[in-house]
C-alpha cells in the first residue's frame, strides 16, 4: 500500500529506539545507575505502545507516544549536561544518577575501551566499604560515552517523534472521512436511528430485458414488477374468494331445491 510508507518506517524507528533503550538499560543496571533505569523502564513502555498504536491504527497511543518522546529528549540533554558537567553541575558532588544513595558511577568508568583499572591501597579518600581506584589508558573517557549515547537517543527521537505525528496526521483524516461517509466509528458500530421527519422511499433498480432478436432493451423497474406481482396477487384471491363464495351459494341453492321436491311425509 503507499501508505504503508509512514507506518512502517516509524516501526523500524521505534524497533531501533527499543534496540538502544534495552541496551542502555543493560549497562545503568551494571552501573547500578538507578534514574536512568526507571527512565529506560518507561520509555521501553512508551515504545512498545508507539508500536502497538502504529499496527492498529490508534492514533491517540501515537499521541501519547509523541509526548513522551518530548520528555525523552529533555531528559537526555540533562544527561549531556550533568556527564560534560555544564553550568554548576558535577559528577564529583552530585549523585543524581543514584538517588544520593550510593557512591557508583557509571559501567563505562571501568570498562571503557582500553581503560586500565588500578586499585589504591590504603588510601585515606576510602569510605567504608568503598574502595579508590585509579584508571588510566582510557581511548574515551566514560563522559563521553554517556554522552554519545544520550545523543544517540535524541536522534532517534527526534525521527521518531516526526514519523509519529505524521502518522497520526493521517490516520485521524482517515477516522473522520470514514465517519462522514457513515462508517464505523472508532469504538463499535453504531445503528443509525430513525426519525419522524425522515420519508422512506423505494428504490428503484432498472433492469434490462432481452428482447427476441438479442437486443437488450430498457425494462420495468424491480419496484413497478412487484407492484404489478402484488396487485395480480390480490386480483387472483379476490377471484378465489369470489369462486368460493360462488360454490357455497350453488351448494346451499341446490340442498333447498332437493329438499323442496322431497314428498311430504305420509299422515296415517
Amino acid at each position: 500500500m503507499g501508505k504503508c510508507s509512514g507506518r512502517c518506517t516509524l516501526v523500524a524507528f521505534c524497533c531501533l529506539q527499543l534496540v538502544a533503550a534495552l541496551e542502555r538499560q543493560i549497562f545503568d543496571f551494571l552501573g547500578y545507575q538507578w534514574a536512568p533505569i526507571l527512565a529506560n523502564f518507561l520509555h521501553i513502555m512508551a515504545v512498545i505502545l508507539g508500536i502497538f498504536g502504529t499496527v492498529q491504527y490508534r492514533s491517540r497511543y501515537l499521541i501519547l507516544y509523541a509526548a513522551w518522546l518530548v520528555l525523552w529528549v529533555g531528559w537526555n540533554a540533562f544527561i549531556i549536561c550533568f556527564y560534560l558537567e555544564v553550568g554548576q553541575l558535577s559528577q564529583d558532588r552530585d549523585f543524581i544518577m543514584t538517588f544520593n544513595t550510593s557512591l557508583h558511577r557509571s559501567w563505562w568508568m571501568e570498562n571503557g575501551p582500553g581503560c586500565l583499572v588500578t586499585p589504591v591501597l590504603n588510601s585515606r579518600l576510602a569510605l567504608e566499604d568503598h574502595h579508590v581506584i585509579s584508571v588510566t589508558g582510557c581511548l574515551l573517557d566514560y563522559p563521553y560515552i554517556e554522552a554519545l549515547s544520550s545523543a544517540l537517543q535524541i536522534f532517534l527521537a527526534l525521527f521518531g517523534f516526526v514519523f509519529a505525528c505524521y502518522v497520526s496526521k493521517v490516520f485521524l483524516e482517515e477516522e473522520d472521512s470514514f465517519d462522514f461517509i457513515g462508517g464505523f466509528d472508532s469504538y463499535g458500530y453504531q445503528a443509525p436511528q430513525k426519525t419522524s421527519h425522515l420519508q422512506l422511499q423505494p428504490l428503484y433498480t432498472w433492469v434490462m430485458a432481452q428482447s427476441r432478436v438479442g437486443w437488450k432493451v430498457p425494462g420495468v423497474s424491480v419496484g413497478e414488477r412487484r407492484a404489478r406481482r402484488s396487485r395480480e396477487e390480490a386480483r387472483s384471491l379476490r377471484l378465489n374468494t369470489w369462486g368460493s363464495t360462488s360454490l357455497t351459494c350453488f351448494f346451499f341453492r341446490q340442498v333447498r331445491v332437493a329438499s323442496a321436491r322431497r314428498p311430504p311425509p305420509r299422515l296415517d
